[in-house]
């Protein structure tokens, strides 16, 4: 056996809490979703192995500084370019050890011993034996580090697993005949393509050919460790070479898309489906080692480099948690509420069992400039070990080119390697030198078990160079002549590698080029058969909307028929009961005294039906959705108490700061509710939370901003991935975004969520429909709803309908406690859905009205308090909600409007400056429904003019605006 299997199978598991987690605020140790990592630990130092510590201090620190500084002297850059030298650290004479013939005895030291053998005798090694093993391990091919980790056991466990190994095996002759195959027919493809599509930008990975050998090696080890399933997020370069290999995409596929072919199926680009660019093609196979299958999920990613990792680690978590489910939870099917109990409970006992990372392996790829570059690097890093975004370890392996496009790593850069952002969360790294893959295989091995052992995240710093520029069409020696002198003047990785085999007597040159011609035979045949290349759509399909569905289990079957509106009301009695149970409180649990009052209040408004608040409302929502099986996912900072301390979903003891969240306690139902108070980033969180919804169309994940402007710094989430995953890619999401919006005098960063950049992103037409509903085909929906039970039936419309889109809600702020924006139960009551338009309920003669004012959200309450301040516009003005504006609603409207034929003007009224909110979107809209009346009637804007910035920043100016406004309510337009 391996020593470094000894070192693994001797390992003790830990009992307990981490001392992490000790003493510390325990918010998450009974929301459901939290799991603690597994942790493990050690022997620590004898007594007479800290004895001879001490009294071979000088050793010690020679020992340790070649843990610590050998990689700055290591032979991992194939170019040379890092200029490797001799460091003062490295020499034993630093140390007062001169004399290379001393022995000393290592126990405790060097770690030449496997675990469990402490007990035999001390060993005696001379300086030079020291400096010859050691410098064999640390300043060679591979680099390693570690010693910047804080946790001793980390330290520990990769000294005895590097260092209790005199030499390593040798790899195997298969392995090294499949590492030659997957390197020769990577250099076969990219030479195919060179010569077919000598105009293309393919990416091509030569001199980066290692990449294959090493995730070849990862997907081994995975899944001889038990993992089941790998969820892969890779950049372009080399993506096509990965395809073609080792993730068994036809290459035909590849070569029709670049003759112009598109990969969507003719039915599907007729329902607007569009298709991306071949260099961020998918596949998905199932991989086999051995007696193992590994399902590999390859996700599509854009070209805003590295946005693709956060939606890798939420489809992970939500991958790891529905394979937990399905083993230990329910069945999909509907039990008694004691049943239900009972099988939450087993849950919850499996869940101590069963811990992130088991059975789904999170794979990142990386450049190197990228990996520097982009923030949203180190706000993914930065999830890597919260509670409720941990997948227990990713395996993160960067491609390093050394250059950025055409900038160097020394403009590229501030620190010394790519990988040092990764110290933030005290990763440690791998530095290896892509010329040699069985090094480059190993290095992948490694990593994978300590992510296997720690869950935690792992760096493999992968130096290669590009044999091309940036890209195929690229003249690189324009910028780094020198550069790329020595890479024009050396052979290729394969061609390296397939002579140290032929002169190792492993492989047979004429084999060797049997298999080259072998797959450029493959790869002609694949290219004619491209020209008759008709995609298929994805399966499973649901093709409910026209464009093809990655939902699962939705209800319904392939061929059901579009529900758009569906019925989302729920029996009276039985949101009584969801509503107490949101807000029962355990016997001898302690809740803050502020909260007694919240507490009595929501008892007060469901026991009279009425005076229901959005939060109230929101519970109804989350506990029926429960009941109905499915699990709820709120995440966001300060989800469990609410931004505007109005949700309290969550209870803390204040005593023990013990928490209980009393839907998922008091509530017997199928579904759970996930509180994910997160980190302070939107970028990655909102993209963690798109991952989920990719995953699990069953579940309702929402991504909550503190204030609705906050998801600024996640724009490139919401451009490339909510809004045109659909198109792109065919995967659906039914991700809903909670933006607390409204101008209310506080500030130009905490008023508007820009509700005009989501409709401008939109692919509403602005024509009137001649059908019932587009709504299945536009790429996502925008509300702004004006009272709780409407977001009540929008939180259950996100379930209930038969395909999904993301849900963009600008939330209320000021209604969130405004007694005039209240609800009763009968309006959530069974036969109740949500009302794109809501008519104005006082008008009781239609033929009066001369004006109509259309608006949306907070605003309507504006407009009727002034209405009511001028008793003479009460028969006159009509107040009409436009509570969707995407999908517009145009038929309802226009049933609406056709109630009032004497209308002589119609104005469009926000709280919004002009060139914000909606004018833009609902104008052409509002006029395409009015000219189809043969309506005699103007469309006017009512607001406050343009302005460089969404609100004013003084609450006194804000109110004079709004004061004028208002004052002018009743003047026609000229």
């Amino acid at each position: 056996m391996r020593g470094d299997a000894l070192v693994v199978g001797r390992l003790r598991r830990g009992k307990g809490l981490s001392s992490l987690w000790l003493g510390s605020r325990a918010y998450h140790d009974k929301s459901y979703g939290y799991r603690e990592a597994r942790p493990f630990v050690l022997p620590d130092y004898s007594a007479a192995q800290l004895e001879n510590r001490t009294a071979n201090a000088p050793l010690l620190r020679y020992v340790d500084s070649l843990r610590t500084h050998g990689h700055r002297a290591a032979r991992i850059d194939p170019l040379d370019l890092l200029q490797r030298e001799e460091i003062a650290a490295l020499d034993p004479a630093r140390y007062g050890l001169a004399d290379p013939t001393r022995t000393y005895n290592i126990d405790g030291i060097v770690w030449t011993r496997r675990v469990g053998a402490e007990g035999a005798e001390p060993e005696a090694w001379t300086l030079a034996q020291i400096t010859d093993h050691l410098r064999s391990i640390y300043v060679d091919r591979i680099a390693y580090e570690y010693m910047h980790s804080p946790s001793k056991t980390e330290r520990l466990w990769f000294s005895h697993l590097l260092e209790s190994q005199v030499a390593p095996e040798p790899t195997p002759t298969d392995q090294k005949l499949r590492i030659h195959k997957l390197l020769a027919e990577s250099e076969v493809f990219d030479q195919f393509m060179q010569a077919k599509f000598p105009n293309l930008k393919r990416y091509g990975l030569e001199g980066g050919e290692s990449m294959l050998p090493a995730m070849d090696a990862l997907f081994k080890a995975a899944s001889e460790a038990g993992v089941t399933n790998v969820v892969l997020g890779m950049p372009h370069r080399g993506r096509l070479n990965l395809l073609a290999s080792l993730l068994q995409l036809p290459p035909s596929a590849i070569f029709a898309k670049v003759k112009g072919i598109s990969e969507i199926p003719v039915e599907l680009q007729a329902a607007g489906a569009y298709g991306d660019v071949v260099s961020h093609f998918v596949s998905s196979p199932t991989l086999t080692y051995g007696a193992h299958d590994l399902k590999v999920s390859h996700l599509p990613n854009p070209s805003h480099l590295e946005a693709v990792n956060p939606v890798v680690l939420g489809k992970t978590r939500a991958k790891q948690f529905a394979l937990l489910k399905n083993l230990f939870g329910s069945s999909g099917s509907k039990h008694s509420p004691d049943a239900q109990a009972q099988a939450n409970a087993a849950l919850e006992e499996h869940i101590g069992e069963c811990y992130p990372g088991d059975k789904v392996l999170c794979v990142q790829m990386h450049g190197d400039a990228s990996f520097t570059g982009q923030g949203i690097v180190m706000e993914g890093l930065g999830l890597s070990n919260l509670p409720h975004y941990t997948v227990g370890g990713s395996v993160h392996l960067v491609v390093k080119y050394s250059i950025g496009y055409t900038t160097p790593a020394s403009s590229a850069r501030s620190s010394l390697y790519c990988s040092d952002i990764g110290k933030m969360i005290n990763a440690p790294v791998l530095h290896v030198n892509g010329d040699y893959p069985e090094d480059v295989a190993r290095a992948m091995e490694i990593a994978f078990k300590y992510r296997n052992f720690f869950r935690k995240d792992i760096i493999v710093d992968l130096i290669v160079y590009r044999r091309w520029g940036h890209n195929e069409l690229d003249e690189p020696a324009f910028t780094q002549p020198l550069m790329y002198e020595k890479i024009r003047s050396r052979q290729s990785v394969p061609s390296l590698y397939e002579h140290q085999l032929i002169s190792d007597g492993v492989l047979d040159p004429s084999a060797a080029s049997a298999l080259r011609e072998a797959h450029k035979a493959r790869l002609t045949a694949e290219y004619d058969a491209a020209a008759d290349y008709k995609p298929a759509a994805p399966a499973p399909t649901k093709q409910w909307s026209g464009i093809a569905s990655t939902i699962k289990d939705a209800a319904g079957v392939e061929d059901a028929p579009v529900v758009y509106h569906p019925e989302t009301g729920v029996a009276q009695a039985a949101l009584v009961d969801i509503g107490k149970a949101s807000v029962q409180v355990p016997k001898g649990f302690e809740i803050h005294p502020r909260l007694q009052r919240h507490v009595k209040r929501r008892v007060q408004t469901l026991d009279a039906g009425k005076d229901i608040d959005w939060a109230t409302a929101e519970a109804l929502a989350f506990g029926s959705l429960m009941a109905e099986g499915h699990d709820i996912r709120i995440s966001g900072q300060d989800v469990g108490r609410g931004t505007f301390s109005q949700r309290h979903a969550m209870l803390v003891d204040q005593k023990t700061e013990g928490v209980i969240v009393p839907l998922n306690e008091f509530l017997k139902s199928e579904g759970r509710l996930e509180l994910a108070n997160s980190s302070l980033s939107e970028f990655a969180v909102l993209g963690f939370e798109y991952g989920v919804s990719w995953e699990r169309p069953d579940i309702l994940p929402i991504w909550e901003a503190q204030f609705g402007d906050f998801f600024n710094g996640a724009q490139v989430i919401i451009d490339t991935f909510i809004s045109s995953g659909e198109t792109k890619w065919l995967m659906q999401s039914g991700l809903v975004l909670n933006l607390p919006h409204g101008m209310d005098g506080a500030g130009p960063e905490h008023s508007s969520c820009r509700l005009e950049r989501f409709l401008q992103l939109t692919n509403d037409p602005p024509y009137y429909p001649y059908k019932e509903d587009l709504s299945e085909n536009i790429n996502m929906h925008v509300v702004n709803p004006s009272t709780p039970a409407q977001y009540f039936h929008l939180l259950r419309r996100q379930m209930k309908r038969n395909y999904r889109k993301p849900l963009i809600v600008a939330g209320p702020k000021g209604l969130l406690r405004l007694p005039a924006a209240t609800s009763t139960l009968a309006d959530m009551d069974v036969g109740t859905k949500f009302q794109p338009v809501i008519d104005d309920p006082s008008i009781t003669d239609p033929s009066a009205v001369e004006r109509i004012y259309c608006v949306s959200g907070k605003f309507y309450y504006e407009l009727l308090k002034a209405r009511q301040a001028k008793p003479e516009l009460a028969h006159t003005v009509a107040l009409v909600r436009i509570e969707e504006l995407c999908p517009f609603p145009y038929v309802r409207l226009r049933e609406v409007f056709e109630r009032y034929p004497n209308v002589r003007n119609v104005r469009w009224a926000q709280e919004e400056h002009q060139n914000y909110g909606a004018w833009y979107h609902v104008r052409e809209r509002l006029q395409e429904t009015m000219m189809l009346m043969n309506w005699d009637a103007h469309l006017t804007y009512y607001g406050l003019s343009h302005s460089a910035m969404p609100a004013p920043g003084s609450s006194t100016v804000y109110k004079e605006f709004y004061s004028f406004l208002m004052e002018s309510l009743h003047e026609l337009p000229q």
